[in-house]
Parts: structure tokens; C-alpha cells; sequence
């Protein structure tokens, strides 16, 4: 499956929702190279009243509905789309990453049909999976380091 096309829409809908997100996760390894697949899209937002409302245009705008898995417990707001199986999970926190600032200033920006994406960069993204130590980030670890290994020595293009 091809992700342009949803990258495509999530960018419109956060432009026009005026919502600043940085991809992270298996899809943002993907954006780097990585050989790694996922059915979801993981974005870093910044906390705040303003942003959360923010969440629900964007969640409007796709034509999904937006839920909050885990309120006690996570700061994750996902946004489905049945029809299409968008699946949207945002969060304000994630481990290894002091904050929205800091994670920004090392993101890249990857253009996709015209539009720009907040990329994390691989070793924040492998930083965080380290940090997270779930079995589903810590299987893929592998293949993240040697993509980041093989970038470093030349072997590979980067986001």
C-alpha cells in the first residue's frame, strides 16, 4: 500500500486545522528508509487546550471520529476512519523524547504531493522505541539501527 495518499490528506487536514504534528513511529522509520510496515500513522503533538480542539477539526475534517483509548492512563487521542481504515493515534508524550521543542529541532521536513511532513529523526525514533521497551518496539530495533547504520556509512538515502 502506498501512504502518500493518506500523508497527503493527514497534511491537509493539519494545515488546515492549523495543527503542528510530528510523524513518529514505524511510518516515520519508513520515511527514512527503514524496511518496516504499519497500518497506523503515530504523531508527537504539543499539549494544550488549543490543540486539542484543534484535534477534533482535524478528526472532522477527515471524515473520522476521534476517541481517547486510555484517558487515565495516556495522553493518546486516535482518530478512526472506518470506511477507509485511517487509524490516527496522537499523543503529547512519548518516551525518550523531553518535548515537542526538542524532538522539532531534529525532525525532518519531508515533502509528499506538494506538502510538507514533520518527520522525527531515526535516532529519536529509535531512542524512543528503546525507552518504551514493548515487544513490538523492541523487535523492530534491529532493522532500525542497521537502516540508521547503513545511512551513516553512505549505503542509504535519508528522509
Amino acid at each position: 500500500m502506498d501512504a502518500a495518499p493518506r500523508l497527503v490528506e493527514i497534511a491537509d487536514a493539519f494545515a488546515a486545522a492549523h495543527l503542528e504534528a510530528i510523524l513518529i513511529g514505524n511510518a516515520a522509520a519508513a520515511l527514512h528508509g527503514a524496511p518496516v510496515t504499519t497500518l497506523d500513522f503515530d504523531f508527537l503533538y504539543r499539549a494544550s487546550a488549543g490543540n486539542e480542539i484543534k484535534l477534533r477539526r482535524v478528526a472532522d475534517l477527515l471524515g473520522g471520529h476521534i476517541t481517547q483509548p486510555f484517558p487515565a492512563v495516556s495522553t493518546v487521542f486516535r482518530i478512526l476512519r472506518e470506511d477507509s481504515q485511517l487509524q490516527i493515534d496522537l499523543t503529547s508524550q512519548v518516551h525518550g523524547v523531553k518535548s515537542f521543542n526538542s524532538l522539532r529541532s531534529k525532525a525532518v521536513r519531508v515533502e509528499i504531493e506538494g506538502r510538507t511532513i514533520l518527520v522525527a529523526s531515526l535516532p529519536d525514533i529509535i531512542r524512543s522505541k528503546r525507552e518504551a521497551n514493548r515487544p513490538q518496539d523492541l523487535a523492530v530495533l534491529h532493522v532500525l539501527q542497521r537502516t540508521l547504520e547503513d545511512q551513516e556509512n553512505g549505503q542509504a538515502g535519508t528522509a
